[in-house]
Order: structure tokens, then sequence, then C-alpha cells
């Protein structure tokens, strides 16, 4: 049979599947490095959940984590954290679409990524266990392509890809004797956790009635008993849904898509009649702005790795030499029935002691060499998929594998070789902590770094914040409890921070002169509180939005040492980033390099978190 789609050959190093945030990031990771980058997204937007379409709250391992300093420091960093900074600075309206438009502008104006929106790939062609290419159809334009590629990415999260290379997969719950885990079924069995439509409303001047059609299920009173009991709360504000909107669980939540999705657009209407029309719930003067019509959908496939993540590995916070991103979500289970299992809480959530690690291994495929994925389809046990499946978890796994599979591309090497390779694997997280990504237990060494033999001094310090701490080889503080295991640990602030009051700086000197053509800096950005787009008003006041972090150095000057003095060689003012990278075409040779702090978005003295000269 034949169709009429016109047919094109590309040919790039790396394919990644799937334009979610563990896509967006791997395709970024592995593009920045160095290698040519095809991003396939079914969708007209990136962002998956967290996109226009479904609007989910990008969350990760500082849940339950949050602290009042910078003493417990868990939110992700790295590409995840370069996102949410911009949203948060270029977004203050908290526009869903603005936010599409973040990811896409990375993503376009990135010249070594060609993306391919509305792009699905759709089958694969193997040979001897290694994938050579995918076939991949855009109906919007009737084109059909055929990419080669060294390496593959599957973040698709329901594994198209996958399945099409015949990747071996599970899908369902393991029995308790499969992994020994204590958490999980009695037995094993084919059901999931369901998918959510959740809703916007807003507030008028005026009255606003609300009419549900004649196919919206009817809710009573005691369908709510563990679930949002304020919605008889007159206080309550309804300008964001609610996850426990969910169903599906007890079906194929791929199969049956959109038997899903329709049973859940009669489940939000049914809730919204109940919460306009049954009792005072204060909801006479809201109406419905929006809701989505694409189901946000937890699981599907999992994919067997050459390590398959479990319970154990997660609260036990086993160490691995693979490493590559981290977790710290709880293992956060939720009833297969749904909103139908009245009885049942919504969720049940066993926390995880310590933040734990995300071995390549569970991200490499088991039986395609050149397979790799990211996001919630990583090799991992029901149970520990409950934890590493929420997206700023996904996206930090995406900057892990992308960074990998540009090694493997670059190299020549398979991705299946990757994690027995003593050397090739120190390059990679060496690689990941240049990136300003944690690891735990890692501190970053980074090769012909002159700041390393530099004698480091401020013009003042705070006793927990001392000045040779800039090169500690770790972004953060991760002590005390909910933090870091204590056999992983490395103590400290890891940190400058100065006396309060403006100018402060910071001098490196070195025996002789020396050469400076890049300096790169990082910059403390709260990472003790929560930061992510949310269109709830609740949780907008646990983080600061539409606003630069307080902490964040804004302005700051360069400067050399020269015969007649200390020269300034690079002004930046108003940055609000956590990274700042100065390069200079011609080498700027000097004994002594400082950098003056001048201003911070708030904080009463200066902090700077790492400093490298090469």
């Amino acid at each position: 049979m034949k169709d009429h789609y016109a047919t094109h050959l590309l040919q790039c190093d790396i394919l990644v599947a799937g334009g979610g945030m563990a896509g967006v990031c791997a395709a970024l990771a592995a593009a920045r490095a160095g290698e040519r980058v095809v991003l396939c997204q079914d969708r007209p937007m990136l962002g998956g959940n967290a996109s226009s379409e479904v609007r989910m709250h990008v969350v990760g391992a500082n849940y339950g984590r949050a602290s009042e300093d910078w003493r417990l420091e868990a939110r992700e960093t790295g590409l995840i954290e370069e996102i949410r900074l911009e949203n948060a600075v270029c977004n203050p309206q908290r526009s869903a679409s603005v936010f599409d438009l973040i990811l896409y502008d990375k993503c376009r104006k990135e010249k070594n990524i060609h993306l391919l929106l509305n792009t699905r790939v759709v089958g694969a062609e193997v040979g001897e266990g290694v994938l050579r290419c995918v076939r991949a159809v855009r109906d919007s334009t009737e084109d059909s392509f055929t990419i080669e590629a060294k390496v593959f990415i599957d973040a698709t999260g329901d594994g198209g890809l996958g399945v099409a290379a015949g990747a071996d997969y599970v899908h369902g719950r393991e029995g308790q004797a499969t992994y020994g885990e204590r958490l999980a079924a009695a037995e094993a069995d084919g059901k999931t956790l369901g998918s959510t439509l959740l809703f916007m409303a807003r507030k008028h001047e005026e009255p606003v009635p609300f009419v549900a059609p004649e196919w919206a299920r009817c809710f009573r009173k005691e369908d709510f008993r563990n679930r949002a009991t304020f919605l008889s709360d007159q206080q309550h504000h309804y300008e964001y849904g609610y996850w426990w909107i969910e169903w599906g669980g007890e079906l194929d939540t791929i199969k049956d898509n959109e038997a899903i999705r329709d049973e859940l657009l009669a489940i939000v209407m049914g809730v919204w009649d109940y919460i306009k029309n049954a009792g005072e719930h204060g909801a006479s003067h809201w109406a419905l702005d929006w809701f989505g019509v694409l189901p946000g959908k937890r699981e599907s496939r999992r994919f067997l790795g050459q390590h398959v993540l479990c319970e154990r590995d997660l609260m036990e916070a086993r160490p691995f030499a693979d490493g590559i991103a981290y977790g710290g979500w709880p293992i956060d289970l939720h009833p297969v029935g749904g909103i139908d299992d009245r009885d049942a809480l919504p969720c049940v959530q066993t926390p995880v002691p310590y933040l734990y690690e995300i071995p390549l291994r569970a991200c490499v495929s088991r039986n395609v060499a050149n397979l790799m994925f990211a996001g919630r389809n990583i090799s991992a046990s029901h149970i520990a998929f409950a934890s590493t499946r929420v997206m700023a978890t996904c996206a930090l796994i995406g900057e892990g594998v992308g960074v990998a599979a540009a090694h493997a591309s670059r190299n020549g090497m398979l991705p299946s070789a990757l994690a027995e390779d003593v050397v090739a694997m120190g390059q990679i997280r060496q690689r990941l902590l240049r990136e300003d990504v944690f690891l735990i237990g890692v501190r970053e060494e980074p090769e012909g770094d002159i700041a390393r033999s530099a004698a480091i001094t401020a013009s003042s310090e705070q006793e927990e914040g001392a000045a040779l701490q800039v090169i500690s080889g770790q972004n953060r503080c991760v002590e005390g409890p909910n933090g870091v295991h204590p056999s992983q640990l490395c103590p400290g602030a890891h940190r400058w921070m100065s006396a309060p009051g403006f100018p402060a700086w910071l001098e490196l000197r070195w025996p002789e002169p020396v050469p400076i053509r890049q300096v790169e800096l990082t910059f403390d950005t709260g990472l003790h509180r929560h930061l992510t787009l949310t269109h709830s008003d609740n949780y907008l006041k646990r983080m600061l939005w539409g606003v630069p972090q307080p902490e964040t150095v804004r302005d700051f000057t360069l400067c050399v040492e020269q015969a007649t003095g200390w020269e300034p060689v690079r002004e930046v003012r108003d940055h609000w980033q956590r990274r700042a990278t100065l390069l200079f075409e011609t080498p700027l040779t000097t004994q002594a390099l400082r950098i003056r702090v001048e201003k911070t978005w708030g904080c009463d003295h200066a902090r700077i978190v790492r400093v490298a000269i090469f």
C-alpha cells in the first residue's frame, strides 16, 4: 500500500524522540556538547505534561526538603534550573503559552538541533542488536522522514521508539517477590497509575451560571470524603484544578487513551458541576476558563535496561559509579481506580530518607545497544518509578542521558559500553558537574582549571562562607536529615559569602602571570526554595516568582591587575541566571584577577558558588 507523503532522509549524531522536559533537556545537552541532534515531538509545542496542553507543575527532589536557608538545597540545577529561572523572570504573568515559547526558543536557536514538531516516530530498523534508523511522520505537512543516527534516545513517555526497535519493556505493577519490594502489590498485574485532566477557573464580578453537559458525571459529597475537603471551604480559590481527578489505571493508558480522555472530561464537568451547583462552595462568581483535553499521563511502558532501579536502591540511597542524576520525590502511589476508588486516599506517599542516585545503566536498553531512555519510561520497577516519574527528575535524567549520548557519539562508542568504562564515566560525570549538575558524592575536578592553583582571598568572608569554597567542587549544601546519606556527604557551605555591604571582591592570585581565555562563575539562586510555574495562587506563595532570586549577584565587574593597578575588563549588569561564562578572544595575561560584586537582587552580601578559569 502506497501513501502520498513526501519522503526525506535526515542524518544526525543523536535522535531524540519526545519533547517533554526529559527530551528537551536531552536534546539541549547533546547539542551543547557539539553533536548534531534531531528532536521529534508529536505535539505542536514542547514541554509534555508541563506544556500549555496539560499545565502540570515541574516538581522534583526538593519536595518536603524546602528549608529556611542554604543548608539543604535539593532543587535541581543544570538545564532545568536555567529554564526555571528564565521562566520566573520572563514570565511573571504565569502564562502557560509563554512557557511553551521559552522551551521552543531554546531549541530553535540551538544551532545543533533540528526540531521537528508534530512529528512522531512510527518505525525502526535494527540490525545485530543496533538501531540503524527510524521512520517518522508529520501529518501536518504530509511528510515522512527516514532518520539515521549513531545514538537514539526514547523520551516519549509511552516508549514508541523503543517498542518499534524491539526493546524489552514491562507494563503494570510487579509483585512483591519480583524485586523484594515491601511497597509493591502482593501479585503482579497490568494496572498502572491513571491520567488526569486539569482545569482553570476565573472569578468574575457577577454570578456566572454553569449547566453541565448531559454526559457529565454526577458526584455527591461522600464521593470526596478522601479528596479535597476544601470543596466546601468558601475561602478556597478555584483558579487551578485537582491532580486527583485521575482515572484509567485499570485500563491500558495507551490503547484506551481516547476512552480515558472522554471519561476524564465527564469527570471534570461533574466535579465543576458539584462545585457550582451542589451546596455552598463560594463558587457563584467563578467560571471555567480552560480545561485540558490531552490527558496528563503518569504511567504506561517502562523499559528494561542494564539495571532496574527498585525500592531498595531508593530507600537505602545506594551509590552508583555510573550515577548521572538524582531524585528525592517520595514513592508516590495512587489507587488504580482513581477518583472511582472513593474509599482510598488519592495518594500514599512514602518519603525517601535521602537523595538517591539514578544510574546510567537504568537509561540504556538491555537488548538494543545504542538505544537510551530518558523520562518516566526508564528502567525502574513500578515502585521506584513512582518517585522518578516527576518532571524535574525526568529533566535531570534527560540532561545526564544527553551528555552520555554525546560522549558515545563523539568517541564512536555504543551506549551499552559506557557504564563499565571507568574513563568514559569519569569524563561524562565531570562534564555534568561543569554544566552545574549535582552528582551525589562526586566533586568537580575540571581539567585545565587554573583557579585551583591560585591563592584565593576576599575583601571579607563569613565564618561558614570562606573564599576558598569557590573551588570546593560541589555546587550546594545537602547536609542534615533528608539531604545526602552521611557516607556520601561532602560537608560545607560550598560558596563564598562576604560580610554585608558592597562592593565586595574575590581575588585569585598566581605566582606568575597566566593567560586567561575563559572565566566561569556560578551564583547562588536560592536552591532551598521551590521554583516552578504554577497556576495555583496558594502554591505560588512558597516561591519568589516574577523576579530574579534575591541571593543572585546582579552587577559585577571582572578586573585584572596591571602595573598601573586594577583594570576593569568586563562589566556585567542586571545578571539573573545562575551561571555566567565570560570569554576573551585575546587572552588576558595577568598575575591576579578580581571579581568585584556591586549589587545582588536583594541579599545584603555577595555569594559566589563556583569559580573556574581556563
